[in-house]
This record gives C-alpha cells, structure tokens and sequence, in this order.
C-alpha cells in the first residue's frame, strides 16, 4: 500500500526537525502527534500515521531522535537513555505548532500518542502545553522523564499490558491513582495476557492482533469524543 504522508520538515528554536506527515482522504481532520518508540521514526511509526490519516485524522510523527534510528533493542536503549529531555520537548511544542499551523489540521488542540518511550513523552508534552487536548499512553516508559501532572489539563487514555516487563501492571495502576488523585482524567485498560509492544504488528513475538484490534477501536473512539 503506497505511504498516504510525506517527509517534512519543521522548525525547533531554529534547528531543523524532520518529520513524516499523513493527511486524510477528506482533506482535513483534527491533529495528532504520534510519538515513536525506542527504534526512532521507522517505517512502522510511519505506517501507524497512515493508518490514524485513514480514519481522519492529520498525523505528524517528529523525528526526536534528529536522524538516528535502529532495529537493535540495545542500540535503542542506548539512544533512549541519550535523548536530550529538553531538547526532545522543544521539538514536540515545534512539532504541536507545525500540526496547528497545517491548513488541513482541524480545532486548536491536538492529540498525542506514543508508544514506550512515546507514551511516556506524550504524558510529558501534554503537562507542558496546553494545546495537546487528549492523550494516548501505550505502555509508556522513560526512566529520565518525569511529567509534572500538576500542568496537565488533557484526559489520559492508558493502554498497558498484564505482562509488561518493562512497565507492571503495578506501575500502571500506581499512575491512573496519581493522574485521578491529582483531580485528572484517566482510564486505563490492563490488557490481559499480552506483553510489552502488543501493538506493533512489525514485532510478531509482541503483537497480539484481538488485543491489538480492541485497543485500537478504544483510542479511535477516545481520540474523536476528545478532539
């Protein structure tokens, strides 16, 4: 199936961002930032912004890691734990105006979501920038990110995994209390008998397609009551 986006490019204080941009059939849409995992911004990243450009909605997934991207999981962890934080979140508020400033971006808010360590930076971006109204966090993790829950104003949508080894059904649960103590809105789904990454279909060893399947008809319909 031929690519429905196009690589861009944006600015960040000046620097350039690259980044891959899907827009609907339709012509416009509400925004949406797709934050990547670990690997970078690879084809499957790309492929998840077509599929959101399918069902309507203007997909801008920003390159955070300037270029670099990889299929080997320690080479990943070491450009995880590398990201400059502060940089990584100029580039999603660059990243939040260039969707806002796209003709066919619909509203004045845009979504987020993002996948390990894109989940946790989608929680992240939207506690520093009110312009993110929604958030979509997939098993979420980044030891050197911390959001500061008391900025955010978005609702948090969780899709976690019963068996994630890099984010326990502990740890998820431990955040929906902290999101809704905080006064917040959050709903988490545990997913059962699935682990980390049970949504990249790239990944045969992780992905799980009911579960899969599931979690995507509940952000589809989170992300439009939303935006």
């Amino acid at each position: 199936m031929a690519r429905a986006g196009e690589e861009i490019e944006f600015r960040s204080e000046g620097d350039p961002v690259a980044g891959y941009l899907a827009r609907p059939a339709s012509g416009a849409g509400p925004g949406l930032l797709v934050i990547q995992e670990w690997w970078g911004l690879v084809d499957h990243i790309r492929d998840v912004c077509d599929r959101f450009a399918r069902e309507g909605f203007v997909a801008l997934a920003p390159d955070l890691y300037r270029g670099e991207a990889t299929t080997d999981p320690d080479a990943a962890g070491r450009l995880m734990m590398d990201l400059e934080i502060p940089r990584a979140a100029r580039d999603l508020d660059a990243a939040v105006q260039a969707l806002l400033g796209e003709d066919a971006t619909t509203g004045s808010r845009v979504g987020a979501i993002g996948y390990c360590m894109g989940g946790q930076l989608a929680l992240y971006a939207a506690c520093r920038n009110a312009r993110i109204g929604a958030v979509v966090d997939c098993y979420g993790i980044h030891p050197k990110v911390e959001p500061d829950l008391a900025g955010l104003e978005a609702p948090v949508m969780g899709i976690f995994a019963e068996h994630d080894d890099f984010v326990t059904m502990d740890a998820a649960r431990q955040l929906e209390a902290e999101l809704r103590s905080a006064g917040k809105r959050a709903d988490f789904t545990i997913f059962p008998g699935v682990g980390h990454a049970f949504l990249n279909e790239s990944r045969p060893e992780a992905y799980d397609a009911v579960a899969a399947a599931r979690a995507w008809g509940q952000t589809l319909s989170f992300l439009r009551a939303e935006l």
